[in-house]
């Protein structure tokens, strides 16, 4: 009989059921029976065990889910998913499943010894399970293992990791003293990941439990026991939330923005983008065509030919045809600085939703300006960059965005920024600039254009950025407000207009070497290639006969996630093996000697976008050893004169920068 299926007793939680006529459904002969009913009178004081350590995307995946649990999931609902925040069926692993089990199975006084995938200890969808255990234990002792391969790429699940495979690993002791429910203590040791697996194991043999050193932890009010939130930013602004994106009234609207949107998921990519717009109208006839074919001759054998998933079965089924349209072809950010010819197509692209269209309007082509971020649980530092077009959930991270405006049914453009938003941000700078109100923010009112610019550049600021690091990968960001209005405004534009207007940048002087060619020499091998030593050079090997040098340092400090923009470039244009096998036996055309001036052309104007956007961040805060510098004031409750920029000549303007930005707050790494 499977463990998880044996519910039939009382535990310490009051988590199991008597269930009728079960084990009889499970063909179990009567002697199992009588064994199985007799284990269940006992009170278990120690489990041990080493469960499953199956991930949620195997289980809930294309493929479905594996076999079901109803009882244990239906305590895992009432307890983990009821309490916690996040996506649901994270919660139905494996190995929260007997974590769940043994914690019901458990006796008033006992021990649960378990080795699990470490993720239950700081995943954000995991407060849930965190907050009960807590209320269900009176000390957790948990030995962090570390080395999960897919957080940290630089060590290898062979060497570094106790099991030598990809997923992190903990040893977990959950003690229960029902004097003592109510007071759990969290206590936590950690091996660093880049100790070895020989020596983990040779630490842990070697050890006993008392002679660990454990920190005592305690819990923040959502619930983390490591990386814990800066309790300030549960005070600062909303950016957005559900609730406001789906208010009835505005009375009901307590966030800046209204609506917040994913960026597009294909789950198509190399059908759906493409550089030449030639070869991307190809692709999509030739996807359509196949489909449509299946679909006239209600052939359910999903061919190979062209790219399925579950989203795409489901439309099949409906019998939804795919009715090609040039006016589906649009322009999208694929990735930082790299725009692509897409084919924007309801039915081939998997998630292309109301959002989208309105903020682009109907046929996806409206003016607007967004603010993309990367969003909750990114494994990359937290990133921002704005854009007109179209982009994707990969842009950056699990990419959202932050609209200007909005486009009705009616195609009437509206304002994506609350009454409540500027109304309590006007009423905050009324009070603090008091009878110079006007004269700091330019006119008789801050309007939406205004918030827009300031959200803009506070997201860039890099105090903001360490301060709330945390928090930044578990919510949306939210919103300080700082004295200095106006110079955040002005900072706030300038960075707008050099992202958004990428193309049109001056481009920077870089110096083109190209190699004298003898006419034996054949087609330049693309490289587009900066390394470590590249850098230190200032040089970008474009192929093996053209080099660009002048590369300024502070090019390559204009960082997105864990690329600078540069590099985001670089890696866009290199020719790669498409993965889907009909794209590269039929379409796969891309030849970078094809875009070749194209792309120098883009170096030299993204490294001036590079440059110019360091210039203006460096003006907020810079890291010089070790120590952040951090430039005006960040108080976000009293007003100070510097609030006056606006006051003064364009000269004068300048010179004020200068005196704001030469009186700095030091703050050191790790502060």
């Amino acid at each position: 009989m499977d463990t998880l299926d044996n519910m039939d007793w009382q535990g310490a939680t009051g988590g199991a059921v008597q269930r009728q006529g079960a084990f009889e459904l499970g063909g179990m002969s009567t002697e199992n029976w009588m064994r199985v009913n007799l284990q269940n009178e006992k009170t278990i004081s120690v489990i041990l065990g080493n469960p499953p350590y199956n991930d949620s995307a195997t289980l809930w995946g294309d493929g479905g889910a594996n076999r079901a649990y109803p009882e244990i999931d239906r305590r895992i609902r009432d307890t983990y998913i009821k309490e916690g925040t996040a996506q649901r069926t994270h919660q139905y692993d494996m190995y929260k499943r007997f974590l769940r089990w043994a914690s019901d199975r458990l006796d008033d006084d006992g021990v649960i010894a378990f080795i699990t995938n470490r993720a239950y200890i700081d995943a954000r969808q995991d407060d849930g399970f965190r907050k009960i255990a807590a209320q269900e234990f009176s000390d957790i002792y948990v030995m962090d293992l570390g080395s999960d391969v897919r957080r940290n790429p630089k060590i290898s699940g062979t060497t570094h990791n106790v099991f030598g495979i990809q997923t992190g690993v903990a040893i977990g002791f959950f003690v229960r003293e029902k004097a003592k429910l109510g007071k759990c203590g969290i206590h936590y040791a950690k091996r660093e990941d880049a100790e070895i697996a020989v020596d983990k194991l040779a630490y842990l043999g070697k050890s006993d439990l008392g002679d660990i050193e454990f920190q005592d932890i305690k819990p923040d009010k959502h619930d983390n026991w490591l990386n814990q939130s800066n309790r300030d930013f549960d005070r600062l602004i909303v950016l957005a939330d559900r609730k406001t994106k789906f208010a009835k009234t505005a009375d009901d609207e307590q966030a800046m923005f209204r609506l917040f949107s994913n960026g597009v998921k294909t789950n198509r990519d190399d059908w759906v983008y493409d550089f030449d717009v030639h070869s991307l109208r190809n692709k999509a006839l030739f996807f359509a065509d196949t489909y449509n074919r299946l679909l006239d001759n209600n052939d359910h054998s999903y061919s190979p030919k062209i790219k399925w998933s579950r989203d795409l079965r489901n439309e099949f089924r409906r019998g939804r045809r795919i009715v090609y349209s040039e006016a589906n072809r649009i322009h999208s950010l694929y990735r930082p600085f790299t725009l692509k010819h897409h084919f924007a197509n309801f039915t081939m692209n998997d998630v292309l939703t109301r959002n989208h269209y309105e903020i682009f309007g109907s046929n996806l082509s409206q003016s607007n300006g967004i603010i993309a971020f990367s969003g909750i649980a990114s494994s990359k530092p937290f990133s921002v960059l704005a854009t007109d077009n179209l982009f994707g959930f990969d842009t950056l991270e699990k990419t959202q965005c932050l609209p200007l405006y909005r486009y009705t049914d009616d195609g009437e453009r509206v304002s994506n920024i609350t009454d409540w938003g500027l109304q309590r941000i006007n009423a905050h700078y009324r009070k603090e600039f008091g009878d110079h109100f006007e004269e700091v923010v330019g006119g008789p009112a801050i309007t939406a254009e205004d918030v827009f610019a300031y959200t803009y550049a506070v997201l860039h600021d890099p105090a903001y950025r360490h301060d709330y690091a945390v928090d930044l990968l578990r919510e949306f960001p939210r919103l300080p407000l700082y004295h200095d209005w106006a110079a955040w405004v002005k900072m706030g534009r300038e960075l707008l207009d050099l992202h958004i207007n990428f193309e049109r940048a001056d481009p920077y002087p870089l110096e083109r070497v190209d190699k004298v060619l003898s006419p034996s020499d054949s087609t330049p091998k693309p490289m587009l290639r900066a390394n470590a030593r590249d850098k230190e050079r200032g040089e970008i090997h474009i192929d093996s006969d053209t080099v660009l040098r002048g590369v300024p340092a502070d090019a390559w400090r204009y960082m997105l996630g864990n690329r600078s923009a540069l590099e985001w470039v670089l890696d866009q244009y290199k020719e790669k093996k498409p993965r889907d096998p009909t794209i590269r036996e039929r379409f796969n055309t891309y030849r970078f000697a094809d875009y070749k001036e194209q792309v120098i052309d883009l170096l030299r104007r993204v490294c001036t976008v590079s440059v110019r956007t360091m210039d203006v961040v460096d003006g907020m805060a810079y890291w010089e050893d070790g120590y952040l510098i951090v430039f005006g004031d960040r108080d976000k409750h009293e007003w100070t004169m510097m609030g006056l920029q606006s006051l003064f000549s364009e000269q004068e303007d300048d010179e004020w920068l200068a005196e704001w930005a030469s009186m700095p707050d030091i703050r050191e790494e790790g502060e």
